[in-house]
C-alpha cells in the first residue's frame, strides 16, 4: 500500500519535512507492506520558504537586513534553482514578524516592512527575477512604503522630502518617485501568497480588521486607516486606477496593495502556489492514502488551509485522506465535511503546552500515535 505524507510544519515544534518523517517512521514501524513518501508542504506562511527548499532541494540564504522597528535582524529564505529559472521564497514574517517584536512596543505607526525590500534586493543581487513571497504574520499596517523604499521608490511629502518609515507616515506622501526603483524589477515575477480578502481600507480593511491584535488602539486604527486611504487616492491619481478595493489589497497591512500597485503581480491561494510548486498531483496519483495535518486543525483548516489544499486534489483522484495534528479543535467536523476522513491528535497524555512543543516529545509523540493508526489499518487490510 502506497502513503504519501503532506503534512505542514507543527508551529513552534516541527517543519514539514520533520513532521513527515516522524509519520513516516511510525508508518514503517506499523508494518512493512507499506510505501511511504514524504512531501513537504506549507500554506504561504510559516514554513513556506523551507517546505520548498527542502524538496527542491534549494539553497538557504542567511543574512542580515531591517527588522520592523528598525534593528538589524538574521533573517533566512531559499532559493530554487528549477527549469532554468532561480525562484526567491520569502517569508513577510522573517522581516517583521509579529512574535518578534515584544507585546510592549507592538504599534503598527511605526513598524516597517523595510526589511523584507531588503530580502528581495538581495535574491535580485543573486540572479532571481522570480519571486514566491507569503505575507502572513506581519507586524506592520505600512502599506508596504518599507518595502518599496528599500527598492529604490521615494515618497515626498509637501517639501519634497522623503517621509520616514511606517504607517504613520501614510498621510504625508504628496507625491510618488519610482525614477530611483531598482532597474530588475520591471524583469521580476512576483507570485504572491495571500489567503485573505480584505480590501485595503474601511471597516474591513486592513487597519479595522488587523491593526488591533498588532497592537493599534482605536485612535491609532483610525489614524491608519485615514492614512491607506489617502495614499491609495493618491496612488489612483498616479497610476490613473483605484485598485483599493480588491480583494487581499489589505493583506499585511497593506502589502497585498503595494505587491498589486507598484508590482503588477495578483495575490493567489497560499497552499496553490506550494502544491503547484512541488507538483503535488503528480504524486498523490500513485498513492492509496494520503495523510496530511499541521499543529492544531480547526474550522479554520477547513478553510483554505494546508490540509483542506491537499484534500481537495486529493478527493479530485478518489485518494482517502486522515489527519494528524498536535492538538484537535472542538469544531473539528468542519475538517470531516471537506473529505478528511478521520482527524487524530498525536498528544498521548497530558502535558504542558511547552512540554508538547518540545522538538523531540512532539516527534515521539507523532510516531507513537502513527504507529498505532497504522497498525489497525494494515490488520483491515489484510
Amino acid at each position: 500500500m502506497n502513503i504519501l505524507v503532506a503534512v505542514d510544519s507543527f508551529k513552534g515544534s516541527l517543519s514539514s519535512l520533520e513532521a513527515g518523517q516522524a509519520i513516516a517512521e511510525g508508518i514503517k514501524n506499523a508494518s512493512d507492506n507499506f510505501n511511504v513518501e514524504v512531501l513537504p508542504v506549507a500554506d504561504g506562511g510559516e514554513g513556506t520558504y523551507k517546505a520548498i527548499g527542502d524538496y527542491l532541494d534549494g539553497e538557504f540564504i542567511e543574512l542580515y537586513v531591517t527588522d520592523s522597528l528598525g534593528n538589524k535582524i538574521k533573517v533566512e529564505y531559499s532559493i530554487i534553482n528549477s527549469g532554468g529559472k532561480h525562484t526567491a521564497v520569502i517569508e513577510t514574517a522573517q522581516a517583521c514578524g509579529l512574535p518578534d517584536v515584544p507585546k510592549e512596543l507592538r504599534n503598527p505607526l511605526y513598524t516597517t516592512t523595510y526589511g523584507l525590500g531588503e530580502m528581495i534586493l538581495d535574491a535580485i543581487k543573486k540572479g532571481c527575477r522570480n519571486f514566491i513571497i507569503g505575507l502572513g504574520g506581519s507586524s506592520t499596517n505600512d502599506c508596504g512604503i518599507g518595502m518599496l523604499q528599500a527598492l529604490g521608490y521615494k515618497f515626498l511629502d509637501d517639501n519634497m522630502q522623503n517621509v520616514g518609515y511606517g504607517g504613520i507616515n501614510l498621510e504625508k506622501i504628496r507625491y510618488i518617485d519610482p525614477s530611483n526603483a531598482n532597474e530588475f524589477i520591471p524583469k521580476c515575477n512576483f507570485r504572491i501568497a495571500c489567503d485573505v480578502d480584505n480590501p485595503l481600507y474601511g471597516k474591513n480593511g486592513a487597519a479595522y480588521i488587523y491593526a488591533p491584535q498588532k497592537g493599534a488602539t482605536p485612535e491609532i486604527v483610525e489614524k491608519l486607516d485615514s492614512g491607506m486611504k489617502s495614499f491609495s487616492n493618491l496612488c489612483a491619481d498616479f497610476y490613473g486606477e483605484d485598485i483599493s478595493s480588491t480583494p487581499g489589497c489589505g493583506a499585511a497591512g497593506g502589502l497585498g496593495f503595494a505587491f498589486m500597485r507598484f508590482l503588477n503581480t495578483k495575490l493567489e491561494s497560499g497552499i496553490k502556489i506550494v502544491l503547484d510548486e512541488i507538483v503535488f498531483e503528480k504524486h498523490v496519483k500513485n498513492c492509496d492514502i494520503v495523510v496530511t495535518g499541521e499543529g492544531r486543525m480547526d474550522n479554520q483548516t477547513a478553510m483554505g488551509k494546508a490540509p483542506a489544499g491537499i484534500t481537495e486534489i486529493a478527493q479530485r483522484y478518489g485518494k482517502k485522506v486522515i489527519a494528524i495534528a498536535g492538538s484537535l479543535d472542538d469544531d473539528i467536523s468542519e475538517c470531516n465535511k471537506i473529505g478528511i476522513i478521520s482527524c487524530f491528535s498525536s498528544i498521548n497524555k497530558i502535558s504542558t503546552l511547552d512540554e508538547a512543543l518540545n522538538k523531540d516529545n512532539a516527534y515521539r509523540n507523532l510516531v507513537s500515535t502513527t504507529t498505532q493508526i497504522f497498525r489497525l489499518i494494515n490488520e483491515l487490510s489484510n
